[in-house]
């Protein structure tokens, strides 16, 4: 910023003063100059003038004669006394050699170089010195001369005639007059100048003035119009390009700017959109709010969504300032079903549900004619989950011809679109999930996170109320020859219909669940053994009477293995309740299969000493290291690093494996199972040493663990031991009911993570603490629930939950990994909807030997 910069009055009339006093002694300066030149050459005229006289005179007073007395008189009366004024001439003729040949020598002063010169050359010679003139005039030899002068020829030089004159007084008073006048005579340009001045920046100011003020009204780009001058000249064509360039600007601004109102407006709004449990629940209210705050910056009288939420169900909702007219109301649903035409998308016609809002439900209706409908749009085209819409806001015709109110519009809209969207995505996601987190995608029965929940209710009520519970477990009889004889699809068909039979057999209030595979229980409440009976009873006969024709005609059949137990007469808790009913319905698989099996008091003592047997097993795996692992691939289908996950086994006598399913809730139960986790860590970080492995190793890891405190001092030492990488192990973190405390779940998981380890969720989109775990947990891989992954080929809703499963890791930047992958169908799906990895049988079945070494 300039500072102390002067005014173009004052800038103008310094300027003047100093050019008028330059331009005065530059005049005195030329004047002078001219002046004395003027002199000089009047001096001049005058000196040739006396000499011409002198030689006319002196020619008259020798042509009657006259003698030697006559002529000095003659020349003593051309002589100046030396004391005369310096304004004086002085006039001296000499006499040259010719004629004192002839008619003698007189008494002249000695000729100096200037006169002989003369005298010579016979040419005038003016000279000036200190103010003084000196001229000389030769006198040539005429045709009447050589009369007398007969010693002469014609145009010889007979003398010189000097006429010397002193002009400094003269000159003295010439420059003193011109002083005196020119003094006299400066004022006036300096008021001159100051009426010129006075007068442009008069008419400058006045056109700053008005300019200024146009300036200062600006508040917004509306005003920009208020800089144009129209057709007013502002007197100066210098000023009139000033305010055309002004004019120019203010049109390119309205342009390119955005109004601070409009801008601090999007802020604002833009604050306000923020996804909160309120909003999904209330955003109609929302919208309603939004409304309000746009219409005090841009007026608008309506908004309005359609959303495909369906695959033949349309959702609209118009929001309006007030409540329309019913033509307007008309026109509007007109209007915006012409905007969706062309959009495949939208096939309309189709079922659509039209919601009305009004912000104001007072005063009078608004109506509007056809050509003030003017909507601005935005739509969103989400395949994963199936979900569109389109958003819009109805604004007056004259709005859209400015592009800065559009470009704001749009911006809206663009938030607008995105939170109406997501609120209807998440509607559709929490919809899902929860169906998802409770049921079982391929027959609808409870799964088996739910059914825990389940009977944890039916328990705590029971001994509330005092009754009894009974807990039946089904496992299907060869149910693995049906799959592979008929295919997964036919095996999928069979296990749906099959539920719904049995469920048909339940009373009211009976809990059928699918606990995995080819595995069900069911909850009997209020529920003694001999009504229990009755209930396996009908299962085992509808199991036995269901018949499914295959596409060839023929007939595929199962049956089922049962066991049933009561709480709390069997046992006193849901683990000792469950174990104990699934080694009933083992022994009816190991007694021949399609039978039930109940307990007496001896089974009761013969199953608690088998489990008894198991704990003995476990201490001793763990005492004797018999604990070994097993490695499955993991493959991965782009450019990621192989990868293997380690499974636990425990060796027998007679050198066979036991799966970990067999052993590893008695091992928790027993709160050993991370002294059983070290073994299995160690010895695969051993065979990862020795063979070379060089992918990524997947770890299970019990939450039960975070409740060890040396678990993490253990784990870092074995890593050192076998010298492994940490960025190469990847610890799976799977819900059990172990964990309460989330916040030590998290610090925990943040511990391992900080010393550079992986994490990866097991079983994904099984529950609502998936999600939970992703939110809060730093995840780098996301294992997605191998009921999904299995029935995906099948079922397109399981393949809608993988997709989004999918998707939404790769939007948190997350690998995925799909489990149970059991057939290259299953396979080539997984890759075809971009999930990272693949594990399953099909891929590779457990080892002992490591997969993949070098």
């Amino acid at each position: 910023m300039t500072r102390n910069a002067p005014t173009i009055r004052r800038y103008l009339l310094n300027r003047t003063f100093l050019f008028s006093a330059i331009g005065f002694l530059i005049l005195l300066f030329v004047c002078r100059q001219a002046y004395q030149a003027s002199v000089r050459d009047s001096a001049q005229e005058i000196a040739q003038s006396v000499a011409e006289n002198t030689f006319n005179s002196m020619y008259l007073v020798m042509s009657q004669g006259w003698t030697r007395s006559q002529l000095e008189q003659f020349m003593a009366q051309l002589s100046q006394p030396e004391d005369a004024p310096a304004t004086s001439m002085n006039v001296m003729v000499y006499r040259g050699e010719t004629v004192s040949e002839l008619y003698g020598y007189i008494d002249q002063p000695a000729m100096d170089s200037l006169i002989r010169q003369a005298m010579d050359e016979g040419k005038k010679i003016e000279r000036y010195s200190d103010d003084r003139q000196r001229y000389l005039h030769p006198l040539q030899a005429r045709e009447n001369c050589l009369a007398c002068h007969t010693n002469a020829s014609l145009g010889d030089t007979l003398g010189v005639i000097e006429v010397k004159q002193d002009l400094t007084r003269q000159l003295e008073i010439a420059n003193g007059n011109l002083l005196y006048y020119l003094l006299l005579l400066s004022p006036l340009p300096a008021l001159f100048g100051f009426w010129a001045v006075r007068t442009v920046t008069l008419r400058v100011n006045h056109s700053v003035e008005e300019l200024s003020k146009r300036i200062t009204r600006v508040d917004s780009l509306d005003d920009l119009g208020s800089l144009s001058r129209g057709n007013e000249d502002l007197g100066f064509h210098e000023l009139n390009q000033i305010f055309s360039q002004v004019e120019t600007l203010a049109d390119r601004l309205r342009g390119i700017a955005v109004d601070k109102d409009l801008l601090e407006f999007e802020i604002r709004l833009l604050e306000k959109f923020v996804i909160t449990s309120e909003v999904v629940r209330d955003w109609r209210e929302y919208i309603n709010m939004l409304m309000l705050d746009i219409n005090q910056v841009i007026q608008i009288y309506t908004m309005f969504s359609i959303f495909k939420v369906d695959d033949e169900v349309f959702d609209l909702e118009i929001f309006w300032l007030k409540p329309p007219a019913a033509k307007t109301r008309e026109m509007m649903e007109d209007a915006i079903r012409k905007r969706l035409q062309g959009n495949s998308h939208f096939a309309l016609p189709g079922e659509v549900i039209i919601h009305h809002n009004s912000v104001h439900t007072d005063g009078p209706p608004l109506e509007l004619a056809p050509a003030e409908i003017e909507l601005q749009t935005k739509s969103l085209l989400v395949e994963t989950p199936k979900i569109g819409g389109i958003v819009g806001i109805g604004v007056h015709a004259d709005i859209v011809k400015d592009s800065t109110k559009v470009l704001v519009l749009e911006s809206i809209l663009s938030t607008l679109l995105n939170v109406v969207g997501s609120v209807k995505a998440i509607y559709k996601y929490t919809r899902d999930l929860e169906y998802y987190a409770t049921r079982d995608p391929l027959t609808n029965l409870y799964n088996q996170r739910m059914f825990w929940e389940l009977l944890d209710y039916e328990l705590d009520r029971s001994q509330r109320h005092d009754y009894q519970v009974a807990l039946v477990m089904i496992d299907l009889d060869n149910f693995k020859a049906i799959n592979d004889g008929y295919g997964h699809a036919m095996g999928d068909k069979l296990l749906r219909q099959l539920s719904m039979a049995m469920n048909r057999m339940l009373r009211t209030g009976d809990i059928l669940a699918r606990y995995g595979g080819d595995e069900f229980v069911v909850i009997l409440p209020e529920t003694g053994m001999a009504q229990a009976k009755k209930v396996c009873d009908r299962l085992l006969e509808t199991m036995q009477n269901f018949a499914l024709e295959t596409s060839g005609g023929g007939v595929v059949r199962v049956t089922g293995s049962i066991g049933a137990g009561l709480f709390p007469e069997h046992a006193d808790n849901r683990k000792d309740l469950f174990m104990f009913v699934d080694n009933l319905m083992y022994r009816s698989k190991s007694q021949g299969k399609n039978r039930i099996s109940l307990p007496d008091k001896e089974d009761v003592a013969d199953i608690f000493n088998d489990l008894n047997q198991k704990m003995v097993l476990v201490n001793d795996a763990i005492e004797h290291r018999s604990v070994v692992p097993v490695f499955q691939p993991i493959q991965p289908n782009g450019d990621d690093p192989f990868a293997v996950e380690v499974l636990s086994r425990l060796q027998l006598p007679d050198d066979t494996l036991m799966t970990a399913g067999e052993f590893i809730e008695i091992a928790e139960s027993m709160g050993k199972v991370h002294l059983m986790d070290y073994i299995v860590m160690e010895k695969a970080f051993q065979r990862v040493r020795d063979t070379g492995y060089g992918g990524l190793l997947f770890i299970n890891l019990s939450p039960r663990s975070i409740l060890v405190r040396d678990f993490l001092h253990k784990l870092h030492e074995l890593v050192k031991q076998y010298e492994m990488d940490p960025g190469r192990i990847v610890f799976e973190i799977t819900e059990r009911d172990t964990v309460k405390n989330m916040g030590l779940l998290e610090n925990f998981v943040r511990s391992l993570k900080d010393a550079g380890y992986l994490l990866a969720i097991d079983d994904f989109g099984s529950g609502f603490s998936s999600f939970h775990y992703l939110k809060y947990l730093p995840i780098d891989f996301v294992k997605i629930e191998g009921e999904f992954i299995a029935n995906m080929v099948n079922d397109p809703r399981d393949k809608a939950f993988v997709v989004s499963i999918s998707d939404l890791a790769k939007q948190l930047e997350l690998k995925t990994v799909a489990e149970f992958v059991e057939n290259e169908e299953v396979l080539e799906m997984v890759r075809s909807v971009g999930i990272d990895y693949a594990q399953g049988f099909h891929v590779g079945r457990p080892s002992r030997e490591m997969p993949g070494s070098d």
